[in-house]
């Protein structure tokens, strides 16, 4: 395949996330990240330096006409790192497939309003270390499928498939028990956790929105320790999904 300058463009139009949904196509840049998602996807293209390609001689027969190979300056103008990669997947965006009745039996993460795309992908990958499928996004968070989060969930992409939805919607019609994270919420470790169910995890700066706190039947927080120290106001997202994730999974474990 030999890349245009209409390719060039296109490929580096995945950063932006309107471009995405409308092409239903991402990015995976990177040794490693192509690595790790490399036949978990549609392959749309490949491109990648010549010395990649000779070293890689397994994928590029994998890619067949699908290849380009291109220079460092190419991928550089294609890339969204600083640093060019030697390779860029482009994959199609798998359909989205939103659960009916989420968390009846099984765990289920539930995103609302997360912001930033490297938050989202370490979600991915916390999801994805504690068996977790099931991630849905509401819209206003960010795109799971934004280069800087396929990159910060380390593959976990590949086995965790996020859905974006009206999220208070989705919670207004389960049954599932709906657990939220909050400051004035019961102590985590305190509480009788369900065996399935829905975690809602909000947003960075404003945590869960009112419309769907209000579906939220069990509030939990993380307590800090020991209760009276004068320490940080707040966990990252991340960081508060993994304590939450592991205290659920430890107690089915026991």
């Amino acid at each position: 395949m030999q890349l245009t300058n209409q390719m060039r463009k296109d490929v580096a139009a995945l950063d932006e996330a309107r471009t995405r949904r409308q092409a239903r196509l991402f990015k995976a840049e990177g040794q490693k990240c192509v690595n790790d998602t490399f036949g978990h996807f549609t392959l749309h293209s490949l491109y990648a330096t010549a010395a990649w390609a000779e070293a890689n001689d397994g994928l590029v027969s994998l890619a067949a006409d699908r290849m380009a190979v291109v220079t460092r300056r190419d991928l550089e103008r294609m890339s969204h790192l600083s640093t060019p990669p030697q390779v860029i997947a482009v994959y199609d965006m798998p359909e989205e497939c939103i659960p009916s009745n989420i968390g009846v039996d099984n765990l289920a993460l539930v995103l609302d309003g997360i912001q930033d795309p490297g938050n989202m992908g370490t979600i991915m990958r916390v999801a994805d270390w504690f068996g977790v499928e099931t991630v849905v996004c509401s819209a206003d968070s960010a795109d799971p499928y934004s280069p800087k989060a396929i990159m910060a969930s380390m593959g976990s992409i590949s086995r965790v498939r996020p859905v974006r939805t009206d999220i208070a919607g989705l919670l207004q019609k389960t049954e599932a028990t709906v657990c939220g994270t909050f400051l004035d919420g019961t102590d985590l470790y305190r509480s009788d956790l369900p065996q399935s169910g829905v975690i809602v995890m909000g947003s960075e700066g404003h945590g869960i929105s009112d419309s769907v706190a209000s579906m939220v039947d069990m509030r939990l927080k993380i307590p800090a320790y020991p209760p009276e120290r004068n320490g940080a106001e707040s966990l990252n997202v991340g960081m508060a999904t993994a304590i939450i994730m592991a205290e659920f999974r430890r107690r089915q474990m026991q």
